[in-house]
């Protein structure tokens, strides 16, 4: 219980009330104090109501847009004076924000003098600044505010009007936007285009059923003050469609090229614009503090160059930057990209209702029309008073003698009144006209303007009458005004919309440089750059490439992009997908990390290929080969969206294993060779091998001696394969065949095969000397083996100007270019590319495509490394061990 008795109160009354109840109403008093007093604007002017008794003062003190400026300190004076009782710096905040041009799209107060700035900088005293209306505000707000067409209430000691609406002829809700938290709820509005605002209202009262996806294409999303971009447009739609919607804001940044004295030119990343309410300062700051702590790479320098002709941000790079991995970083770690969460919440008829797009530009045009009518109302009540009053004139000048002599006969003024009342039919105002009527308005002059005035009044009353009775004769007075709003104030949108969605991927932070992905025969994973390795001549021992851990040994190995996807096959069939840049860097002695904590592969499966693709087209197709010999080709698109726990990549027959997987396109050829050195060459065609499903076993890929197995399995594109059929020369293979020289062959330009044995001895042979044959059969030899035990490990189709990297068994690697290895015939031995420790082998032959680099041609962005194309795609493959 509470004891409400009342200071004034001398009775001692004590009114038993509901704790609960009171506290209930009291706060709800205060909440609906706060949102309609305060925090919320009204969705018909979009005006809070200390904005609009800040304009309203301006108003009643003169301060037009072609009137001098008045101080501040005035205008803030008048407002607490006489309407707003509340401290002056909310007032003060509340005029300074109409008057930036940064935080109002169409500003409503015209500033003179400091007024803050974009890096958050205090504006001046209010005794040192001056300000006026601006033409916009004039026009659009407070054009017929004395024609009453709107309410005034009585300010808050009675002793002044105030209006209560302003009669807007814009949606200001929508144009400057609007924020506030009130109770319970809060409202962020985004601002707007004029020109998008007037198209759409006009829309409207052309098709007043107009979908929301057609308004939508008029008002294309916010257009904020500082320009900017919007990316994507899902979060507009949704806040258009629903009230709610976050939209996605992004700073314009460039790449450019500087030059900086006494340096060499330097790449830069330069800011122009920033998102709508983002702090410059603070956004300096920000980045400064992240390359301090380490968390931005690539930044040498950042300072702002900013003046009054614009913004711009100068973030210098160093050398070795890619300059779009930072500008991501950026766009990711700062506010240079942020999110503006529109939640459209503002007062109708009182009440705080979550509006849509649509319903925003209804309360407004309903109001417009209401205004408008209203307007029509006072000016018909004026035309028919003054004219009114005219015709007691007219008459007067009809009847002037009689008139003049009556009024001169009468005692006093009431007694001439009364008397042209009684006997003329006058009213109590037009005796009053004809009594204050003067001498020189009894001229026929004066006599014609008064007719002339009456008819145009009679005209003007009219049209009033008929535009109350027409609601489309309303419509087009507002269209006409919108029009003329529209031709002054119309400006471009500073905000572009782009056409993707705002999120940043991990992939977008990272830059797609070359490495290689090595797995041990133990499990472990890891990825390293390909500039770890520097090329070495033929022969040379090399580095090692992994921590060797007793008899482990490097078992896959594979150059690829960090923007690739790593597509990993089990020796029982199934396939699995990681992105490369997802594989943790290491350096050439750590060990990795266990494959089984990066994909969730059963312990008892093996990794037996590893392939990098960069799109899973349509057309590419894997091809697929088996221990038992079993081979098929299956569109890879078949692969675009492997599960987590893998996908089933072949169907084997028990004892079966999945062990080379390549990339190929209808038409290549395959080379197929097995340990004891034989090699089969033949088609990818349907004739040959036709494609088939995911569930498939395959077909009989070659045909093998006692004792022997495959080892390895390479694609050579079809145009290559062309040349090939047209070249071979089958007698010079018999004769090779039945035991040819170890020589040199006959100079040829390539395309090579590269023929490797595990005692690290190989050769080039050209392609044309392994004719194509038909699948299933014995093949042809590719190389003689100098050394007891010595076996095949791998074949690997050579173009001109590309790298190898040989990786021993022990994990020692060797880059090298693959020019340096002479050209040999298929019976040759080959000469040594690998010095190699005892108990050592070669186990991998990885091919590094050819890169473009600057000395090549200067055009080339060092920011932008090529994605190896179908060709390259192919020859980017592993072989795995025996």
């Amino acid at each position: 219980m509470v004891d409400s008795t009342g200071p004034g109160e001398s009775d001692g009354r004590i009114i038993q009330t509901d704790l609960r109840d009171e506290m209930s109403r009291s706060y709800l008093e205060y909440a609906m104090s706060v949102i309609v007093g305060r925090a919320l604007p009204d969705a018909r002017d979009g005006l809070k109501p200390v904005h609009r008794r800040i304009l309203y003062a301006m108003y009643e003190l003169g301060l037009s847009s072609d009137r001098p400026y008045r101080k501040c300190a005035r205008v803030v004076g008048e407002v607490l004076g006489k309407y707003h009782p509340h401290g002056d710096t909310a007032v003060y905040d509340a005029l300074v924000r109409m008057a930036q041009d940064f935080s109002m799209r169409m500003p409503l107060i015209d500033g003179h003098g400091n007024f803050g700035s974009v890096d958050s900088d205090p504006p001046a005293a209010m005794r040192y600044t001056e300000s006026r209306l601006q033409p916009l505000a004039t026009e659009s707000l407070l054009e017929d505010i004395e024609a009453e067409t709107v309410d005034f209430i009585d300010n808050f000691d009675g002793s002044q009007q105030e209006p209560t609406v302003m009669p807007a002829r814009v949606p200001h809700l929508l144009l400057n936007g609007s924020s506030g938290i009130a109770v319970g709820m809060a409202t962020n509005i985004p601002p707007h285009n004029l020109g998008e605002l007037i198209d759409a209202l006009l829309a409207i009262i052309a098709d007043p059923e107009i979908s929301d996806s057609a308004l939508i294409t008029i008002v294309t999303g916010p257009d904020f003050p500082t320009g900017g971009q919007i990316l994507g447009r899902k979060g507009i739609r949704e806040a258009y469609t629903t009230g709610r919607g976050s939209v996605t804001m992004r700073g314009v940044a460039s790449i450019e090229t500087i030059e900086v004295q006494g340096r060499p030119d330097r790449d830069a990343v330069i800011i122009t614009e920033l998102p709508y309410q983002t702090n410059k300062a603070s956004l300096i700051e920000r980045i400064a503090e992240l390359v301090n702590d380490k968390k931005l790479d690539g930044i040498s320098d950042i300072r702002d160059e900013s003046d009054r002709d614009g913004m711009r941000i100068v973030a210098e790079l160093r050398r070795d930057a890619y300059p779009q991995v930072v500008l991501n970083n950026l766009f990711k770690l700062t506010p240079l990209q942020s999110n503006f969460s529109a939640h459209l919440l503002a007062l109708v008829k009182g009440e705080p209702v979550l509006l849509t797009l649509r319903q925003m530009l209804h309360v407004f045009l309903d109001f417009r029309i209401e205004t408008i009518e209203r307007r029509t109302r006072y000016l018909l009540r004026k035309a028919e008073e003054r004219d009114h009053t005219l015709l007691g004139l007219l008459l007067a000048l009809d009847q002037l003698d009689p008139i003049i002599n009556l009024i001169r006969a009468a005692s006093d003024a009431a007694t001439a009144r009364y008397q042209l009342q009684y006997f003329h039919g006058l009213s109590e105002i037009q005796a009053d006209a004809i009594l204050q009527m003067q001498l020189r308005r009894l001229t026929a002059l004066e006599a014609d303007k008064i007719r002339f005035e009456h008819e145009d009044l009679v005209q003007k009353v009219n049209n009033y009458r008929d535009i109350l009775a027409h609601r489309d004769r309303v419509l087009e007075l507002i269209k006409e005004e919108l029009k003329l709003l529209h031709n002054r104030y119309n400006s471009p949108r500073r905000t572009k919309i782009l056409d993707l969605e705002g999120s940043l991927e991990d992939i977008d932070l990272i830059a797609n440089e070359r490495s290689v992905v090595l797995l041990t025969e133990n499990g472990y994973l890891k990825r390293m750059p390909v500039s770890e390795f520097e090329a070495t001549n033929r022969g040379t021992r090399g580095k090692a490439g992994t921590k060797n851990q007793g008899d482990e040994g490097v078992k896959l190995f594979i150059s690829c992009n960090d923007h690739d996807t790593l597509l990993l096959f089990s020796d029982r069939g199934i396939s699995y997908a990681l992105p490369a840049y997802r594989v943790p860097v290491s350096s050439r002695s750590a060990k990795g990390t266990p494959v089984v904590q990066i994909l969730p592969i059963p312990r008892e499966e093996e990794i037996t290929s590893l392939l990098s693709v960069s799109a899973f087209e349509n057309e590419v197709q894997l091809l697929m080969l088996t221990n038992s010999g079993f081979i098929k080709r299956t569109r890879l698109s078949a692969f675009s969206n492997i599960r987590s726990n893998g996908l089933i990549a072949i169907n084997l027959e028990l004892g079966d294993a999945l062990r080379w997987v390549r990339l190929a396109l209808p038409g290549d050829s395959v080379l197929i060779g097995s340990i004891q050195g034989m090699t089969i060459h033949f088609r990818i065609i349907d004739e040959e091998l036709r494609p088939l499903g995911r569930n498939a076993r395959g077909v009989r890929a070659m045909n093998l001696r006692d004792n022997d197995s495959l080892v390895s399995m390479d694609v050579l594109p079809a145009e290559l394969a062309d040349q090939v059929a047209n070249s071979v020369d089958s007698g010079v293979e018999e004769r090779e065949e039945l035991g040819g020289g170890t020589g040199s062959a006959s100079p040829a330009a390539g395309p090579w095969v590269l023929v490797a044995s595990a005692s690290g001895l190989g050769k080039r042979v050209p392609v044309n000397q392994f004719r194509l044959q038909r699948r299933a059969g014995m093949g042809l030899r590719a190389m003689r083996f100098r050394r007891k035990g010595d076996v095949l490990v791998g074949l690997k189709v050579l173009g001109s100007r590309e790298e190898l990297l040989l990786v021993s068994e022990k994990g020692v690697i060797v880059r090298m270019q693959a020019d340096l290895i002479p050209q040999q015939s298929r019976a040759a031995t080959g000469v040594r590319l690998q010095k190699l420790d005892d108990g050592d082998h070669l186990a991998e032959i990885v091919l590094i495509p050819h890169v473009l680099e600057e000395e090549d041609d200067p055009n080339v962005n060092k920011d932008t490394i090529p994605i190896n194309d179908t060709n390259n795609i192919l020859k980017v493959s592993i072989d795995t061990t025996t």
